[in-house]
């Protein structure tokens, strides 16, 4: 199994800032600012990211993230 510090640092990479992947709004935000990724309205941000899970990397690390336990 992927260790949970590994994928943070993937996804900060990926964004090269600072953000924190389990703030819904800092999520929307970053994903818009950097990658021009708007998502789609869904009954949860989580349901959201898997609609758009195929536009980038990115986007599966935080799905991946958010779903491991600490």
């Amino acid at each position: 199994m992927t260790d949970k510090h590994f994928i943070f640092q993937r996804i900060q990479n990926f964004a090269g800032e600072g953000f924190d992947p389990t703030a819904d709004d800092q999520v929307a935000t970053m994903l818009r600012s950097k990658f021009n990724i708007y998502l789609p309205q869904r009954t949860s941000i989580d349901k959201s990211l898997e609609s758009t899970s195929s536009d980038h990397e990115i986007i599966n690390l935080i799905i991946q993230y958010r779903t491991m336990s600490a």
